[in-house]
């Protein structure tokens, strides 16, 4: 396996292990000083303050599952195209559709940047009204 693939690989694994919420693995795979930001106005966190986030995150939600949809990188950064598919504990459904940033250090993440859309999923016979009977 080449560099690239390794750090493409390395950053689908950090997925994968919140897919299964091993979050001691996924720290492991974070230099100390990593940070994490999101486009939802919150900036800058270090990625231990982001652990807890994704834990809490997690506690309502029966599965989570990523596809990532394509992958690129320059030297010793990852970016990819992606969709989490979350199953909320309710039953509710939505997917999240991301681009995803991965800088590392060492082998390891130490910067990553998430730009992220959620889209709730409708069952259609929940969304559509009841079609009216014709009167003939």
């Amino acid at each position: 396996m080449t560099t690239s693939q390794d750090l493409r690989a390395a950053a689908v694994h950090y997925l994968r292990q919140w897919e299964a919420r091993d979050y001691a693995t996924m720290r492991s795979l974070c230099t100390g000083t990593a940070t994490v930001w999101h486009n939802d106005g919150s900036g800058e966190q270090p990625i231990d303050e982001n652990m807890e986030l994704l834990k809490r995150l997690a506690a309502d939600v029966n599965t989570l599952r990523y596809d990532v949809v394509r992958q690129f990188q320059d030297r010793d950064e990852v970016f990819q195209q992606q969709v989490l598919h979350l199953t909320a504990a309710d039953g509710s459904r939505s997917e999240v559709h991301a681009a995803m940033y991965f800088r590392f250090d060492g082998g390891l993440i130490d910067r990553i940047e998430e730009y992220f859309n959620v889209v709730p999923i409708i069952d259609i016979d929940e969304s559509m009204p009841p079609s009216p009977r014709s009167a003939h």
